[in-house]
Formats: structure tokens, sequence, C-alpha cells
């Protein structure tokens, strides 16, 4: 009844448009997207036809004998059109095993995309995972508005916002994502002898690729870049990709601005607001600063999930 169809080039367009339809689709899956950063993972990514139509794909990469879903995104899973059913599901997933089971895969890891991102319902999936005896191995802890039952701003953060505001801090939308990135590196360098995820070249590209998803939003003082956020924008929901402010920027609360702007003024229409992960070590790890500052705007708890399970 299904068919499995390994990802190739000339399918490009094909995907892009199961993707665009999808009740659970982002534009992280786009090729485009998923394509950035190829030459970091061995792509096996699948779409899935049910009587010679297109109804879902499968973006994945095999490292070793393991096959994730997928290394280089948030979250992943079977992305499929509003006519795929649990049972569907079930089919999919027998077939996908018995397929990774002859490429010698031993294991699935899968991060499922987490509820609030989905267009319609769309948790078929975590059901499918339980009823194959799969494992959770992980749950981030995200802080998320929704905007139409909203919480009150902590009065620290309506400080920093009046603080700001008195010192002649302005918001703006940019596309300097170079001295962004300078405030951005400082900062994980400093706090977690990190780098971000993504360096100045990948996201200038990506943001090339999709102006319409990716916005940089930028507290300025006396002409210079002092903090800011960059933002990945879908249809109803807004997720808060990098955070970051310098000296001046922290000490003039300059975030609460920026997040005052885009909650209450610029992202009103849009019916979730996500600040994404406060956590590490799959979730063992609160960063209990870190979340408070995203509770401070109203966030509250929504999870990602990750699951494992033996290929038999």
């Amino acid at each position: 009844m299904f068919e499995l169809i390994p990802y190739s080039e000339e399918c490009k367009n094909d995907w892009d448009q199961i993707v665009n339809e999808a009740r659970n689709g982002s534009f992280l899956f786009y090729r485009d997207y998923l394509e950035y950063h190829s030459d970091r993972f061995s792509d096996a990514s699948y779409l899935v036809k049910r009587k010679n139509k297109l109804v879902a794909v499968i973006p994945g990469n095999i490292s070793q004998d393991v096959f994730y879903s997928h290394q280089g995104l948030t979250y992943g899973g079977i992305i499929m059109l509003s006519a795929v059913t649990a049972s569907d599901i079930i089919s999919v997933y027998s077939l996908l095993n018995e397929e990774l089971k002859n490429k010698g895969v031993r294991k699935v890891i899968i991060k499922p995309m987490p509820h609030i991102y989905h267009k319609v319902p769309s948790q078929e999936e975590i059901y499918v995972l339980f009823c194959i005896g799969a494992e959770k191995i992980g749950c981030n802890i995200s802080s998320t508005i929704y905007q139409n039952n909203k919480i009150k701003f902590s009065q620290l953060r309506r400080r920093g916002i009046k603080k700001s505001k008195k010192n002649g801090v302005v918001i703006e939308q940019s596309d300097d994502f170079k001295s962004f990135w300078i405030i951005l590196n400082e900062n994980l360098r400093d706090s977690h002898n990190a780098a971000a995820v993504h360096n100045v070249e990948e996201i200038e590209y990506l943001f090339s690729k999709f102006p319409q998803n990716i916005k940089l939003y930028t507290a300025i003082l006396d002409g210079q870049i002092i903090a800011g956020t960059v933002i990945y924008e879908m249809s109803h929901i807004v997720h808060v990709q990098y955070i970051s402010a310098n000296g001046i920027g922290k000490e003039l609360g300059a975030l609460d601005s920026v997040f005052d702007h885009l909650i209450n003024e610029k992202y009103l229409h849009i019916s979730i607001f996500d600040f994404g992960q406060s956590t590490e070590q799959n979730g063992k790890y609160l960063n209990e600063g870190l979340i408070f500052q995203k509770e401070g705007f109203g966030g509250r708890g929504a999870v990602y999930e990750t699951y494992e399970y033996q290929i038999k």
C-alpha cells in the first residue's frame, strides 16, 4: 500500500510541495534549509507514496548504524498531509524499519515536532512510538505564549522596558547579522564556552533563502546594536532562535523592549510565540537563569521530546 522512495535531487520540488501542504510542515523541512549543512550529515531522507501519490516525507540522516530524524534539526519525524491517519503511520513505521534494517541500521532516534507547531493535531507518531516500545530519552522544556491568553510580564521585565525607553533605546528590524553575531558569540563564549549553532555565513545564507521566515530584530542605541533576537516566523507560530545583548544592552534592559515590541505589537496576529528551550543534556539540566527571563515575559512550559528504539 505504501512505498518509500529515498530522497534524491530530482525529488526536490515534490518534497517541498508536501512540506508546504503538510499539516505539520515547517520551512525548516524545505530542502534548501535541510541542505545548508549537508556536508556534516549523510542524508537518508524518504518520500512516502500511497497508490502512487506522495502523502508524506521523512527528513533523516544516518550516522554509523543509527538513523536520526534529523540531527541537523530541532525536531523532525514524519511530515504528513491531512489525509494520513494513525493506522497509516503504523504502516509507514513498519515499512521504514524494514528499510533501515536492510541498510544495517540498528537504532532509531526521533525528535517529533512539538504540538505547538502543528497546524492541526498531528501526534499520531508519538502514539506509534509508544506502540513499538520506543523509550523517551529526552524531554526539553520551552517557554511558550498563547497570544489569546497571555500572562502579564513580570515587574522586573516591565522595569527593564521603562529603563530602555527612558534611555532612548530604539527597536528596529535589521539585516546586520554580522554585528549581532559578534554579541551573540561573545556571550556564548563567556557563559558556556560555546558558539552559535549557525555561523554568520550560514545564517546569512538561510536568510537569503527564507527572508519571509528569518528575521533579526535589534535594540539600537546611538546607532549601535546593543541587543537583538533572531526570529523564525511561520504561519501560526513565532520561534525565538537566538537572544543576546552586550553589557550596555543588559544594563539598560534592551531585550525587555525588544520582546515587548514583538509580543505586544509585531506578532499580536500570530497565535503562538515560542521562546525555545532552556535545557541541556536532553533536558536533565535546566538553565534556571535563562528560563527565568523567558517566564518573565509570560512564557510557560511546552516540551520537545526525543525517542529511541532498537530495530529488531
